[in-house]
């Protein structure tokens, strides 16, 4: 069974480290938008999903009830979640968002200081916040999700304390924490990369003392509130994106929707969907992008799921990738019971180094 990714790119304001595909400015297009999105997923054979994450862009800037319609067309008895941003939030929105079957809110803080919130873009307040965190709780959500990130600008490892440890007051069920990464030079005074490190390992701490437990490099959660819908990424299973520049990754094939809005949307209503192929795997990459994923994870790559998985014996084949990143201190391979090649803690600081490793030359 497959998962389901809803691409909504409308924001009401762009934040300026954003680099996903979101605009501002374009709210006339939200209603040819929402029925392309319908007759996109209609175009599939199949309606069930194990897990729907409807992100952005911003989604719950879009009425609710442009929501519900879509969710009537596709089946998920399982995780279904919609990214949201605070002051986009009321008590009338959320009652619908749980009528439509949605179990899961994912909302977007980023940091508990107003300052820094401004220094990046964003329009919401720590107190706004708050008031929708209160109020998701209030209409019956269970399972919250708070991202924050840390390397912002301004901002210090005091800072970066004070914004978790007030998360944690709230007791939300998963946290997400994002370092900033830049494509372009757009901020000042930016932390050093020691000090960024040090605010990784303080987020580290206090959740760990707080009993949520790391179990993807940026992620950290309850027991049993873990993403499964982006557990479903990094354990290689299938998945289609409805959207604009939605991904998808079907039968070994990745490939993306046109990500012009409007031009999504004139494909779609003359039943001219066109898929960029980004790539069709063979046997090797598909087991290289496995070790890839995996090693996101903490609980790494299972020696013996993956032989079953491709028939290889991984310790074996990537004898020379694995000793390498052990005599680094990078990676560990733990014998006992399972065997499995797991990211130590240096690891988690400099894993695009382990990723390298397995990428095709």
């Amino acid at each position: 069974m497959k998962s389901l990714y809803v691409h909504i790119p409308f924001c009401k304001q762009k934040c300026y480290y954003c680099d996903f595909n979101s605009y501002s400015g374009k709210e006339n297009l939200i209603s040819d938008y929402c029925e392309a999105l319908k007759k996109e997923l209609q175009s599939y054979s199949f309606n069930q999903f194990q897990t729907i994450y409807i992100g952005g862009g911003t989604p719950s800037i879009i009425p609710a009830d442009k929501i519900k319609e879509l969710l009537k067309l596709a089946a998920c008895n399982g995780e279904i979640t919609i990214e949201a941003n605070p002051e986009s939030l009321d008590e009338a929105k959320l009652i619908k968002y749980k009528e439509a079957g949605i179990n899961r809110l994912s909302m977007g803080l980023q940091a508990t200081q107003n300052s820094i919130l401004k220094e990046i873009g964003r329009i919401c307040t720590y107190e706004d916040f708050e008031k929708a965190y209160i109020l998701a709780r209030k209409v019956g959500f269970l399972n919250i999700n708070v991202d924050i990130m840390f390397g912002l600008p301004r901002q210090t490892v005091e800072n970066v304390k004070e914004s978790i440890q007030k998360i944690i007051e709230l007791n939300p069920e998963h946290i997400s924490c994002y370092s900033l990464i830049l494509h372009e030079p757009i901020f000042k005074n930016l932390p050093s990369d020691e000090d960024e490190r040090n605010m990784y390992y303080t987020i580290q701490n206090e959740l760990k003392k707080a009993e949520y437990f790391q179990y993807e490099i940026s992620n950290f959660a309850k027991k049993g509130k873990e993403s499964k819908h982006n557990l479903s990424y990094w354990n290689q299973e299938e998945y289609i994106g409805i959207g604009a520049g939605a991904s998808s990754y079907i039968n070994k094939k990745r490939y993306t929707n046109e990500s012009d809005i409007k031009k999504y949307i004139e494909k779609i209503e003359k039943n001219e969907i066109q898929y960029n192929i980004e790539e069709i795997q063979d046997e090797e990459s598909k087991l290289r992008e496995y070790m890839i994923l995996r090693l996101r994870l903490l609980e790494g790559v299972d020696v013996e799921e993956a032989y079953k998985k491709f028939g290889v014996n991984v310790l074996e084949k990537f004898k020379n990738e694995i000793s390498k990143m052990v005599e680094k201190g990078l990676l560990k391979v733990t014998m006992r019971n399972n065997k499995k090649i797991q990211l130590t803690h240096k690891g988690l600081d400099f894993a695009n180094i382990v990723w390298e490793e397995f990428c095709i030359i």
